[in-house]
């Protein structure tokens, strides 16, 4: 596992930004998992800037993200398929029809599972883009007893809800399910970047990278990767110095 803290926000977008794009100018074919949520805007922010300038093509990339609400109206400002197209999709040369987001409006949500399952089995991962939550889930993968290895239906933990009930009006309007894809998968990635933001993240992040391997915390499961590497902020990283 390769750690790497940054005293700024622009070097850890930097050197998160140049760890796809080197991987994409290798391998114009790169199949890139992706993730939503705060921690990898300023990433996709530094590929858009690559991109206007022509350093990197996303041409002939296919790209899988790790989940998708259930229920949330097509459009709706919060699906993860509206994030990916402001954050990332709308301003890259990727062919859209080369992405894949959960659809968490599937008329039977357990074929969904299975089709994004034969997807990814067809496609593998060469880097997948993870953040990690309060509660230590990575995808939407929640601590629990036993855990998923493929794409399936979870139910919301309330502190996940609360979390990010900061992007909608009110807590009732967070959805109460998602669809997302199963650790088993997230560790058939060849690579795993994991980006970690701010002090409230700082005690999760220790404790999945350095405390015990269980399904209580999602996160540790990353420490049986043979090639992880973390962008850890000043803050997120405090308790790995001293």
């Amino acid at each position: 596992m390769n750690l790497l803290t940054f005293q700024t926000n622009e070097e850890l977008n930097q050197i998160g930004a140049s760890i796809i794009a080197s991987l994409v100018q290798t391998k114009q074919n790169t199949v890139l998992g992706l993730a939503t949520g705060s921690s990898p805007i300023g990433i996709y922010q530094e590929l858009i800037r690559l991109n206007e300038k022509g350093y990197v093509s996303f041409k002939n990339v296919r790209s899988f993200n790790l989940d998708e609400y259930v229920g949330l109206p097509a459009g709706h400002p919060e699906t993860y398929l509206s994030f990916m197209n402001k954050q990332l999709f709308d301003h890259i040369d990727i062919n859209k029809e080369n992405t894949r987001v959960p659809n968490g409006n599937a008329e039977n949500l357990e074929q969904e599972c299975k089709l994004y399952d034969e997807m990814l089995a067809d496609a593998s991962i060469d880097l997948q883009v993870l953040g990690i939550g309060h509660n230590g889930h990575i995808g939407f993968n929640e601590p629990d007893q036993n855990l998923h290895g493929g794409t399936h239906i979870v139910t919301l933990k309330e502190e996940t809800r609360q979390a990010n009930a900061r992007f909608f009006d009110s807590i009732d309007e967070v959805p109460k399910q998602a669809v997302t894809m199963g650790v088993g998968s997230i560790l058939k990635a060849k690579m795993i970047m994991l980006v970690v933001r701010g002090a409230d993240k700082a005690d999760i992040v220790h404790r999945a990278l350095t405390g015990p391997i269980t399904t209580e915390v999602p996160a540790s499961l990353l420490q049986t990767h043979p090639n992880v590497v973390v962008l850890l902020d000043k803050e997120a990283a405090k308790y790995f110095h001293g």
